[in-house]
C-alpha cells in the first residue's frame, strides 16, 4: 500500500502525512509521524524481541551453549559476510559516505522468516524452526548492538545513565510478586524518553526492558512472566506497531521507475549482501564448524537444509528498513536502500520457499547431522 500510494498521483499526500510533525516540543518530542513510527512504535516490537531473547536464554534454545553454538556462530557469519560484500561493492563503485550502509543487509526479520519456513517447509524436521529462531534471535541481538554502537553520533552520558536507572527500576517492578501495570508503563516510557534524549536509538530501550523480565518458569508449570508478557504485547506489536512502521518506512518514491535505483552501488550492495552474503555466511560457517570442530547440527538436520534457511535469513524487512533510515543523510540514498531491501526480501522469500519445497521431497539419510547417532523419529513441520 505504501509503495503504491507513494508513487501514485496522490503521492504528495503520503509524504505530507508521514512527514507531519506531532508531539510536545517541550519534551523534544515534536517528531514526524515516520520518526514516531521508527523510534516509538518500533520500540514495542523490540520489547517483544527482548522478551523472546530473555526466554530463549533462560528456558529456550539458547540455554544450552552446546546446542546453541552452531546457530549462534551461523548468525555471526550471516552478519559479517553481508557486511563484507556490501563494503566491497560500494567501496569499489560508490561514494565514501555510502559505506555507512554496511549494516543494512545484516539483520533477519524473525517474523517473516519463521512464517515462510512454517508454510514452505512442511515435511522438514521441526528442529529447523528452532535453528532458524535461534539464529534470528542472535542476529537481531547483534543488529541491536550495531545500532547502539555504530549509529549513535553523540551520547549524553547523564541522560543515558538516567535511562539505565529507569530500566533498573522497571526490573525491580517486573520482578515483584505482584505486577502493577500502572507503574510499569510510566517507568518504561520514562526509560524510552531518556534513551531517546541521550542520543542512543530509542528502540534499544525496548530490548533492555524486555531483558529485565523474569523468564524462569514457575513451579506450577505455567508460563514464565516473560512468555506471558510477550504474548500480551505481541498483538500490539504485530497488529499496530509493525504495520504502521512498515507503512511509513516502505513508501519508496520511484519517480524514474525501479530499474534506476536498483542499478546503484548501494542497491547492488544491499541485494548481494542479503541474497549472497546471508547464504554464504550461514551455510559457510555451519559447514566449516561442523567439519573442523566437535559441534554438530541438531538431530535430523543436515548442512544441505541450510541453503533454504540461509535464503530465509535474507528477509531483512523490519530492521533493514530501520538501518536504511539511520545510514544516510541523503533522501535519495535512503529510498534506494529501502527499494533494494524490499526487492531482496521478496526474492529471498520466493527462492527460499522453492528450495525448501524441493528439499522436503528429497530422500533423507538416517543420520543427517553426521554425529554417528541415528536420528530416530522426528517431529516435522506441519504435523498435527
Amino acid at each position: 500500500m505504501a509503495v503504491v500510494w507513494a508513487n501514485s498521483p496522490a503521492g504528495d499526500l503520503y509524504r505530507d502525512l508521514t512527514s507531519a510533525v506531532v508531539g510536545p516540543s517541550a519534551l523534544h518530542l515534536d517528531l514526524s509521524v515516520s520518526t514516531w513510527a521508527a523510534d516509538g512504535l518500533l520500540a514495542v516490537f523490540f520489547l517483544v524481541v527482548g522478551l523472546e531473547i530473555k526466554h530463549e536464554l533462560v528456558a529456550g534454545s539458547l540455554r544450552d551453549p552446546r546446542e546453541a553454538a552452531v546457530p549462534m556462530l551461523a548468525a555471526v557469519g550471516g552478519v559479517i559476510a553481508p557486511a563484507l560484500i556490501y563494503t566491497a561493492i560500494v567501496g569499489a563503485q560508490g561514494a565514501p559516505g555510502e559505506l555507512r550502509g554496511w549494516a543494512i543487509p545484516a539483520a533477519t526479520d524473525i517474523a517473516f522468516a519463521v512464517a515462510v519456513l512454517m508454510v514452505a517447509g512442511r515435511g522438514l524436521p521441526l528442529a529447523l524452526r528452532t535453528f532458524l529462531l535461534t539464529l534470528a534471535v542472535v542476529d537481531d541481538l547483534i543488529a541491536i548492538t550495531i545500532i547502539a554502537v555504530f549509529y549513535t553520533s553523540a551520547v549524553d552520558l547523564a541522560l543515558l545513565a538516567g535511562a539505565i536507572a529507569a530500566v533498573a527500576v522497571f526490573a525491580v517492578l517486573a520482578r515483584s510478586r505482584v505486577t502493577r501495570l500502572w507503574l510499569l508503563v510510566p517507568v518504561g516510557l520514562v526509560a524510552w524518553w531518556l534513551m531517546h534524549e541521550s542520543g542512543v536509538h530509542a528502540t534499544v530501550a525496548g530490548v533492555l526492558l524486555g531483558l529485565t523480565v523474569p523468564a524462569t518458569p514457575p513451579d506450577d508449570g505455567s508460563d514464565s512472566r516473560a512468555v506471558r508478557w510477550a504474548h500480551a504485547v505481541q498483538p500490539w506489536s504485530a497488529g499496530i506497531a509493525l504495520p504502521v512502521f512498515a507503512f511509513c518506512a516502505a513508501g519508496v518514491h520511484l519517480p524514474d521507475g525501479i530499474a534506476a535505483p536498483l542499478a546503484s552501488p548501494v542497491a547492488i550492495g544491499v541485494i548481494a549482501g542479503l541474497l549472497a552474503g546471508k547464504v554464504v555466511g550461514v551455510l559457510g560457517v555451519t559447514a566449516v564448524v561442523t567439519r573442523v570442530t566437535p559441534l554438530r547440527l541438531p538431530s535430523g538436520i543436515g548442512v544441505r537444509d541450510l541453503l533454504g534457511v540461509g535464503l530465509l535469513t535474507a528477509i531483512g524487512f523490519t530492521v533493514a528498513l530501520l538501518v536504511s533510515e539511520l545510514s544516510f543523510a541523503s533522501e535519495a540514498s535512503v529510498e534506494t536502500a529501502k527499494a533494494a531491501v524490499l526487492v531482496a526480501s521478496l526474492l529471498a522469500a520466493v527462492l527460499g520457499s522453492i528450495v525448501l519445497r524441493l528439499e522436503a521431497r528429497r530422500a533423507r539419510s538416517d543420520d543427517m547431522n553426521e554425529d554417528g547417532v541415528p536420528d530416530g523419529p522426528l517431529a516435522r513441520i506441519g504435523d498435527a
